[in-house]
């Protein structure tokens, strides 16, 4: 009696007498052996073919070429499987080999600590980011020159060294205070340029990151913009520091892809910020991920900061998040100050004043550690 090599081209004699179910069980995983044998060397066929591919500047997948290959298998099935079951079962295997074929193209991330890339820092103006922790503060939004000279001098006055400020506001409301444009950005570089300050603000548009890299010593891409890739790109090249926020419901994965479109246009000067992520809980406008610090200090040799104003929505537990952050391996905190958040124009209940934000300074040492 004759079992096995059915795939070889001997007969299965499953109804020869006496055959036992043990060796049947035997016979089958004798074919599932031969089966694994001919998918590993169709996968190695597919490896080549990728290789001709790329070669020769030919798509990865073609439908139509997929389609012909299932068509050609049903017109040759003879049972006992039905058509759709022998379709299904080969685009499994389709699929599977897609997936070889696409893995292939796959590269570690430039951003990533397993591209062999160690922790480095970043220079905005005169100001390291990535060593001991800084703090960049500022308003919400630039509103008018008394307002910014006020902030500036404070700053100053406390050794804080990085200013930040909108120009461009991008608000959920078409109807909310948009910024002030052109001037907000002459307004705050003349300011950072009079107190010594480096300037970080936001680009919200493509069309607009040659004039924003023109006034501020590094570009801000908020979380709204995460996703825009366009933007991304154009931003890196545009020669400035990039800081970029992570998006409200962006994973740590697409974050650092994001990262990633920013670096391959030949910067590796960004820094990453992470701003807090949308939950089901009311009373934060945010819940700031403390866990994501931590990750990305571990799989990225970017540096990593915490915007504290923004996770929160409001202002009476910004030391607490500062501190929690910081903990977790955040090297820098972002914070929104305002000479008088009661009649700012954006943001109002999240930012603090001068007084409070220096308490803040105390009670997280920040004060101590950006000390001129």
């Amino acid at each position: 009696m004759v079992l096995g090599g059915a795939l070889a081209g001997a007969p299965l004699l499953v109804h020869a007498p006496h055959v036992t179910l043990e060796e049947l069980r035997e016979e089958l995983q004798r074919i599932n052996l031969d089966l694994l044998e001919l998918l590993s060397r169709r996968a190695r066929v597919v490896e080549q073919a990728r290789a001709v591919k790329e070669r020769d500047g030919i798509p990865a997948h073609v439908p139509e070429r997929e389609q012909a290959m299932l068509d050609a298998l049903v017109a040759a099935n003879r049972g006992p499987f039905p058509d759709e079951t022998v379709r299904r079962l080969f685009k499994e295997i389709f699929h599977a080999s897609l997936a070889l074929l696409e893995s292939g193209r796959r590269q570690t991330l430039k951003v990533s600590r397993a591209s062999g890339g160690s922790a480095r820092t970043v220079r905005i103006g005169g100001v390291t980011i990535g060593g001991e922790p800084v703090v960049i503060a500022g308003p919400c939004a630039v509103e008018d020159e008394a307002q910014m000279d006020t902030v500036g001098r404070r700053l100053h006055e406390l050794g804080v060294p990085l200013l930040r400020g909108g120009a461009f506001k991008a608000r959920s409301s078409p109807y909310a205070f948009q910024g002030l444009g052109r001037r907000g950005l002459e307004i705050l570089r003349d300011t950072g340029r009079r107190y010594g300050l480096a300037v970080v603000t936001e680009v919200t548009d493509t069309r607009l990151v040659e004039l924003v890299a023109e006034h501020a010593d590094a570009l801000q891409i908020g979380s709204r913009n995460m996703h825009n890739y366009e933007l991304l790109c154009e931003a890196g090249r545009a020669g400035k520091p990039v800081l970029l926020k992570r998006g409200l419901a962006a994973t740590l994965e697409e974050f650092l892809w994001a990262a990633e479109y920013v670096v391959l246009q030949g910067t590796e000067q960004v820094v990453l910020c992470e701003r807090g992520i949308r939950t089901f809980e009311t009373q934060t406008r945010n819940t700031l991920d403390v866990s994501a610090i931590a990750l990305l200090r571990e799989q990225t040799w970017l540096p990593v900061i915490a915007d504290v104003s923004h996770a929160a929505g409001r202002k009476d537990i910004l030391p607490a998040l500062a501190r929690a952050a910081l903990a977790a391996g955040a090297q820098g905190v972002m914070v929104e100050v305002h000479p008088c958040p009661a009649v700012a124009r954006s943001d109002a209940q999240q930012q603090l004043d001068l007084d409070e934000f220096e308490r803040l300074l105390d009670a997280t040492g920040l004060r101590r550690r950006n000390d001129p």
